[in-house]
């Protein structure tokens, strides 16, 4: 039994037999590599609980782009003050607002870096998107807004009193010291528990 065979037609032509078994055998590779290119890329549903921005709970089944995503959100969030506990007796708030800052321009750098056919095909990146964004927009941008400016102008003429004591103990002298710590220390809370929460996306845990 010939399964492939080429030959010249009576008006010399190139004609080609292929036998019904090597359809059949392409047809199945072609239903195996698809199957798998699936299941490769879909992984167990993870339910999110985010209070960073309002957010709420979300179930996400994510990709693995959608995971390399979180895990890059996850990994500036750890190793900057953002999700690290605020410590106002030892830590200095300009410090705090510098990483706040930079954290800001990195995820929105990686959310502007994230393939436009991934957002427009894929739920799930739609979701990590809406998370990444809402979570700085709704979270922690207010709070940037109302505080940032003004404790920044008031640092900048401290100079003189940074020669006598040390920044922590400079800050305490902020005139709203006490409802700026207040609400940084919630904020502060938020982010710990939102990188709490892409953990679960880069990890699977359901």
């Amino acid at each position: 039994m010939n399964l492939f065979r080429l030959y010249i037609t009576e008006k010399y032509t190139l004609g080609i037999e292929v036998s019904a078994w090597v359809v059949a055998l392409v047809l199945l590779l072609i239903f195996v590599f698809v199957a798998w290119r699936r299941l490769a890329k879909q992984h167990h549903v993870v339910e999110v609980n985010i209070n960073l921005g309002g957010i709420g709970c979300m179930k996400i089944c994510p990709s693995w782009e959608d995971i390399q995503i979180a895990h890059q959100i996850w990994t500036e969030l750890v190793t900057r003050k953002a999700a690290i506990p605020f410590d106002p007796e030892n830590d200095v708030i300009v410090e705090i607002y510098d990483s706040w800052y930079a954290l800001f321009q990195r995820t929105r750098q990686l959310i502007g870096d994230i393939p436009g056919k991934c957002i427009r095909r894929d739920k799930s990146t739609q979701q990590i998107v809406k998370i990444a964004t809402e979570s700085l927009n709704l979270g922690l941008r207010p709070h940037l807004t109302k505080w940032q400016a003004i404790y920044r102008n008031w640092w900048r003429n401290s100079e003189d009193a940074l020669k006598r004591v040390t920044p922590q103990e400079h800050q305490k002298t902020f005139p709203q010291y006490a409802e700026l710590v207040a609400e940084m220390l919630v904020v502060n809370k938020q982010m710990i528990e939102y990188a709490a929460q892409l953990q679960k996306v880069v990890i699977g845990t359901r």
